[in-house]
C-alpha cells in the first residue's frame, strides 16, 4: 500500500490530493501497538501562544533561617507553565521526582480545563492522559542521568500510566512497582472489595540506577536474635535460594558433615575447567556424610559462598538442624549497616494516610483540610529508596499540601543532609496559598500543636475469674480515675478484643521546634508577545532575570553577597560596595576589560555569566533575535 501511495504522489502532484494521501500514509503508519488516546487542548496551551510565562517572587513571603545558605522554592501556577520555565534551570539536574497526580476517580476531585472530570465524562480517560503526558514528556528532560521518577496512583489509572510511563522512558527503563497499604481501614467498592492500597511505580532515566535501602522494622530486627563477639547474627541456610549450579559451578562443591552433628570439614578439592567441576583428594569417613546444595526436588543449587572464602570463614558456618529435621550447613547473617533493598508491599501502619497523613497535617495546620494528603513517612521512605545522595535536588510538581517538601527537611534533619526541593501546585480554592506554604512555613518556624493523648491506666482479661469480680474491678477504676484526676481531663472504660480498659485522656498543647531551611515563594505571570506599548519584550524580560538566575542557582541575590549586573553603571557600583568573595551574575553583552577584570580579582569575586537561553526561544519567535 505504501509503495502503491507512492505512486500515485507521482500522478497526483496537486495540494489537495497530496494532502489527502498523506492523511492515508499516517494512517497506515501510525502505531500498532502502545497507548492510543483522544487529544486535548488545556487553556494553559492556549495561554503559551499568546504570552510568555515568567516567574515573579513574592517577597513577603520568603523565609529565611539559615543565614545565606541555598534556598528552596514553592512555584504557584499550572504545573506545565512551571515545568516549562525548569527545562530553563533544570534541564538534566533533578536527582528525584516524586508526584502524586489526580487519581481521576469521578468523584469531582480533579478539574480539565475548568471543569470536573466526573464519572460520567466519556471522555474521562483521554482527557487524563493528555493532561499528564504532556507534564510527564517534560518532566523528563529534568531528570538527571541517575534520575529516578516515582509516580502514585491507584487502580483508576494505573494500567494508563504504566503505559504513559513505557512510551515516555522506555519499558526496560521500568524499575518496579511498589504497593504501599495507605488505607488500612479500606475502601468499600461496587466490586465489594475493600481497598486498602495505592501504588508507586519507579522508572529510571536509564537502567540499572542504584536503588537506597530502607531502615529495617522492628521485626526485622528481631530475627536476629544470636549474639557472638561481633554483634547479633541469625542462622541461615548455606545453599543459595534461587541459584543453580549451572550459574556458578565453582560455587557447587562437597562438604563432609559428621552424623551426629557435631563437625564438618571442607576436602582438599581440585578445580577442573575442562569438566567445570572439583576432584576430590579425600575420602569421607565412615562417621561422616557428603554434603551438595541440593534442594528438596532434587536440583542442583549452589553454595552462598565460593570455596576459597568458605575456607576462610569456617567460624562463621555451623551445623544445625534445617526444616526437615536434617543436620545442614548454616553461616552467621549479620545485619548490615545500610538497611535493607525495599520490599514491593509496604505494609507498615505509619504508611496510613489517614494517621500520618490527614491527621498528621491536621495537626501541623490546626484544624485546616485537605483531601488526602500523603503519610509523610511513605514519601520520605519513597525518596531514600529514589536516592542516596545528600545533596540531591528533589521535584514535585504535584506539590498538594507540600508533604514533599516536608519530607526532604524531616529527610536531611535526620542524617545531616543538604537536600533542596521544588514544589509546585496551582492556588485552586487557595491551596497553594493556606495549605501548602502554610505548612512549609509552620514546619520550618515551628508550630504549635494541640491534641489528645490517651494512656491505658489498668486493664483486665474479661475471662470468666474477672468477670466474677467485676465490681470491684469498677471499683478499683474508680479509685484510678480518683488518684489521677489531676493528670487527665477524662477517663473512660473500653472493652475490645476480650479485654477491659480504662482510658485516661488530656488535652495537651506544645511547641514543635521548627527545622531551619530557606524558602523562596514564585507566582506565575504572562507577558503578552503582543503588546500596544512601545516597550520590546526583551526589555520586560530583563525584569524576571533575577528570579531565573536565583531558582538555577538555588540561592538568593541579596545585593551584597551575590548581585546581578544589568548595566556598566551596576558594574561600577557593585565593584565599589561588593564584600570580598562574594559573586557577580553578568550577561554575555557586558564586556569586562582588563581594569575591570582585575578590580574583580582583587575584590576577590566570582563571575558567574548569565545564560542567553532563559527566554531565547521566545524572542526569536517575536523576532527580536
Amino acid at each position: 500500500m505504501i509503495d502503491y501511495l507512492n505512486h500515485l504522489k507521482e500522478i497526483h502532484t496537486d495540494d489537495e490530493s497530496r494532502i489527502s494521501l498523506g492523511k492515508i500514509e499516517t494512517a497506515l503508519t501510525e502505531k500498532k501497538y502502545g497507548l492510543v488516546w483522544e487529544q486535548h487542548e488545556e487553556e494553559v496551551d492556549n495561554q503559551l501562544l499568546h504570552n510568555i510565562p515568567v516567574f515573579k517572587e513574592v517577597e513577603e513571603r520568603k523565609i529565611v533561617s539559615e543565614g545565606n545558605r541555598n534556598f528552596n522554592f514553592l512555584l504557584e501556577g499550572d504545573n506545565l507553565h512551571s515545568l516549562k520555565l525548569l527545562n530553563k534551570t533544570h534541564k538534566g539536574r533533578i536527582d528525584v521526582i516524586y508526584i502524586d497526580p489526580p487519581y481521576n476517580t469521578g468523584a469531582k476531585n480533579w478539574r480539565y480545563n475548568n471543569d470536573f472530570v466526573d464519572a460520567n465524562d466519556g471522555f474521562k480517560h483521554s482527557k487524563f492522559i493528555s493532561f499528564l503526558y504532556k507534564r510527564l514528556n517534560l518532566a523528563k528532560n529534568l531528570l538527571s542521568e541517575e534520575g529516578i521518577i516515582i509516580v502514585t496512583i491507584d487502580d483508576y489509572e494505573f494500567h494508563n500510566v504504566r503505559h504513559i510511563m513505557n512510551e515516555i522512558y522506555g519499558e526496560e527503563q521500568y524499575i518496579g512497582n511498589i504497593v504501599i497499604k495507605n488505607n488500612p481501614a479500606g475502601r468499600s467498592t461496587v466490586s465489594g472489595l475493600s481497598v486498602c492500597h495505592e501504588y508507586a511505580l519507579l522508572y529510571g532515566k536509564k537502567r540499572n540506577v542504584k536503588l537506597g535501602r530502607l531502615n529495617r522494622s522492628e521485626k526485622q530486627i528481631a530475627r536476629y536474635k544470636e549474639m557472638d563477639d561481633i554483634g547479633f547474627f541469625e542462622w541461615v541456610n548455606f545453599r543459595k535460594h534461587g541459584g543453580y549450579r549451572e550459574d556458578a559451578p565453582t560455587m557447587y562443591y562437597p562438604i563432609y558433615i559428621k552424623k551426629d552433628g557435631s563437625d564438618f570439614r571442607i576436602p582438599k578439592l581440585e578445580w577442573n575447567e575442562k569438566l567445570k567441576e572439583y576432584i576430590v583428594h579425600e575420602n569421607v569417613e565412615n562417621d561422616e556424610f557428603i554434603s551438595y546444595p541440593i534442594d528438596d526436588n532434587g536440583r542442583a543449587r549452589r553454595w552462598k559462598w565460593g570455596l576459597e572464602r568458605a575456607i576462610e570463614m569456617q567460624d562463621e558456618m555451623s551445623i544445625r538442624l534445617d526444616q526437615r529435621k536434617n543436620f545442614s550447613v548454616y553461616i552467621k547473617s549479620r545485619m548490615k549497616d545500610e538497611g535493607m533493598l525495599p520490599l514491593s508491599v509496604w505494609d507498615d501502619k505509619k504508611y496510613s494516610s489517614t494517621e500520618y497523613g490527614n491527621n498528621y497535617l491536621s495537626s501541623i495546620l490546626g484544624g485546616k483540610k485537605f483531601d488526602f494528603p500523603k503519610s509523610i513517612y511513605a514519601v520520605i521512605d519513597c525518596l531514600k529508596v529514589a536516592n542516596t545522595k545528600k545533596d540531591s535536588i528533589i521535584l514535585d510538581f504535584f506539590a498538594g499540601s507540600g508533604t514533599t517538601g516536608q519530607a526532604v527537611m524531616e529527610l536531611n534533619k535526620e542524617d545531616g543532609g543538604n537536600r533542596k526541593f521544588i514544589v509546585c501546585t496551582n492556588n485552586e480554592n487557595n491551596i497553594c496559598e493556606d495549605i501548602t506554604y502554610e505548612r512549609l512555613s509552620r514546619v520550618i518556624n515551628g508550630y504549635e500543636f494541640s491534641g489528645k493523648i490517651k494512656n491505658e491506666l489498668k486493664s483486665y482479661n474479661l475471662n470468666i475469674s474477672n468477670l466474677k469480680k467485676i465490681d470491684s474491678i469498677f471499683q478499683e477504676f474508680e479509685m484510678i480515675k480518683t488518684n489521677k484526676k489531676e493528670e487527665y481531663d477524662k477517663f473512660s472504660n473500653q472493652s475490645k478484643d476480650g479485654v477491659l480498659k480504662l482510658i485516661g485522656e488530656k488535652e495537651i498543647l506544645e511547641k514543635v521546634p521548627g527545622i531551619s531551611n530557606n524558602l523562596k515563594y514564585y507566582k506565575t505571570e504572562f507577558i503578552p508577545k503582543l503588546s500596544e506599548d512601545e516597550e520590546i519584550i526583551s526589555s520586560k524580560l530583563l525584569d524576571y532575570i533575577k528570579e531565573m538566575v536565583e531558582l538555577e542557582n538555588m540561592c538568593e541575590i541579596d545585593g551584597n553577597i551575590r548581585r546581578i549586573i544589568l548595566s556598566d553603571e551596576d558594574l561600577n557600583i557593585a565593584l565599589s560596595e561588593m564584600e570580598e568573595n562574594g559573586v557577580l551574575y553578568i550577561p554575555s553583552f557586558i564586556l569586562l576589560n582588563n581594569e575591570i577584570k582585575d578590580s574583580i580579582e582583587e575584590r576577590k569575586l566570582k563571575v558567574i555569566t548569565i545564560p542567553d537561553y532563559y527566554f531565547t526561544e521566545e524572542l526569536r519567535e517575536v523576532n527580536e533575535l
